[in-house]
């Protein structure tokens, strides 16, 4: 008699589980408005304080926990977005007790045990890369919950993300194979970040050089061997994608650079450009640019793509260069007005890909 097949929600039932990601995005960007100095309406939580737990574990780490759990197939991986979305939830609700802090723990806690169960189906370098980063966002999760400042754990959510989407990256090197030599340095540059982590632990401006320093080898390779350099010369939607993903890559290299400059700064407009450089520039580029090839794999909807959707890629591009520019050259209206051009170009991406959802071209319909 065979097993009986795991049962796992339906693609309906997947979005009230990142509903609460979407609503951690919404109240990080007002968050984020505060903190730039924007007179919006004051919210009954403390929004600003909790900025990029919001982003990064709340928002992020539920999208990066479902996508994984589509992935394995298996009904107990949703827990990890559960969980994640759970604690987003309390840290825009105030996180009484600190629960949205245990519950997005709990979150990165459920996603390095998902990846447990994918490294014994598939034991390969990208799957152990992302793995790696689990394992970072869980460790900047217990720094959180051990009180460690929000400048002291960003350098491990950002390792979460740059790993995880590297790994991504890497995992489509099967389609366009690369030489050893290039894989050896992939994984020097990935072993120059966990030392960098570690580094700074004891010598924190040390560290974040060395973290920078992997950053901008990591964004050199990306550039160099990403399948990307070949499709952005197809039209339509391969083309667009490949425009985000490059373009995100000169992001993280900028990121590098800025870090290995400043090295372990902790506030100001050199910490701002920074984080931000990678939060904004290289994360939701790749967002962007994967955002009409998940969403048919997670919700089973498809995205008509269109070519306004450039509009929102150019438009955070251009207002975080002017966000970046405010922020070294300590010119106030740049940062502030960039700031609000960011939120601006993530609030057109929602509005772009929910009416290629909604109304898809032509060619697009089924």
């Amino acid at each position: 008699m065979s097993a009986p097949r795991p049962v796992r929600p339906g693609r309906g039932a997947r979005v009230p589980l990142l509903l609460p990601g979407m609503l951690a995005l919404l109240a990080a960007l007002w968050g984020g408005l505060l903190r730039l100095g924007w007179q919006l309406p004051a919210p009954p939580t403390p929004l600003a304080a909790f900025h990029g737990p919001l982003m990064v574990a709340g928002f992020l780490g539920t999208v990066i926990g479902m996508e994984r759990a589509v992935a394995l197939g298996r009904s107990w991986a949703y827990l990890v977005p559960l969980a994640s979305g759970l604690g987003a939830l309390a840290l825009v609700a105030g996180s009484p007790g600190g629960s949205g802090a245990l519950l997005t723990t709990a979150g990165s806690l459920g996603l390095a045990l998902l990846f447990v169960a994918i490294l014994r189906r598939q034991t390969a370098a990208f799957t152990v890369v992302m793995a790696l980063g689990a394992l970072a966002w869980l460790a900047a999760q217990l720094l959180w919950l051990a009180g460690w400042p929000g400048y002291r754990v960003a350098p491990w959510w950002a390792a979460f993300l740059v790993l995880t989407i590297a790994g991504e990256r890497l995992e489509l090197s099967r389609v366009a194979p690369v030489s050893g030599a290039a894989r050896v340095a992939f994984l020097g540059a990935v072993a120059l970040l966990l030392a960098g982590l570690g580094l700074g632990t004891a010598d924190f401006d040390a560290g974040i050089r060395t973290v920078g320093a992997a950053f901008l080898a990591l964004a050199l390779w990306l550039a160099r061997q990403d399948v990307a350099r070949r499709t952005v010369r197809q039209p339509g939607l391969p083309r667009f994608v490949a425009a985000c993903l490059l373009s995100g890559y000169a992001w993280l290299g900028v990121g590098g650079v800025l870090a290995l400059v400043h090295g372990g700064v902790a506030a100001g407009g050199a910490y701002d450009a920074m984080l931000h450089a990678l939060f904004l520039g290289f994360v939701f580029a790749m967002i962007f640019g994967h955002a009409p090839i998940i969403l048919p794999a997670v919700l089973g909807v498809a995205v008509g793509f269109r070519r306004s959707f450039y509009a929102h890629l150019v438009l955070l591009h251009a207002t975080l260069v002017l966000r970046v520019a405010g922020d070294l050259l300590g010119w106030l209206p740049g940062r502030r007005w960039g700031g609000l051009g960011n939120v601006a170009a993530l609030v057109l991406f929602g509005l772009c890909t929910a009416w290629g959802v909604l109304r898809p071209p032509p060619r697009a319909r089924s």
